[in-house]
């Protein structure tokens, strides 16, 4: 599993665990006053969306094992202006 992955599990799990514990988190947060609470639920929910986004997120590994098709080039028949296209080759690289 990528590292991005497991970090976007665990912040995801501490905001779920402090919006669980948002009373006791609000306690923590009494110097707010009455909106601790609400504080401490609306830190959660960010953790949480945080997390998700990093567990969305795609490495640019994951794309690295994609193979495109080969360019084609041009095969002409002609000189100069007079040249026209008779057909296409892969190139090989």
């Amino acid at each position: 599993m990528d590292t991005l992955k497991i970090a976007g599990y665990m912040v995801s799990a501490a905001g779920l665990g402090v919006i669980a514990l948002s009373k006791k988190v609000a306690s923590l947060l009494s110097f707010l006053g009455a909106k601790a609470n609400l504080v401490a639920i609306m830190a959660g929910l960010v953790l949480v969306i945080v997390g998700i986004a990093l567990i969305m997120m795609k490495t640019s590994s994951s794309y690295s094992n994609i193979k495109h098709a080969e360019p084609e080039v041009p095969i002409y028949e002609g000189k100069g202006k007079n040249r026209k296209i008779v057909g296409y080759h892969r190139a090989n690289e």
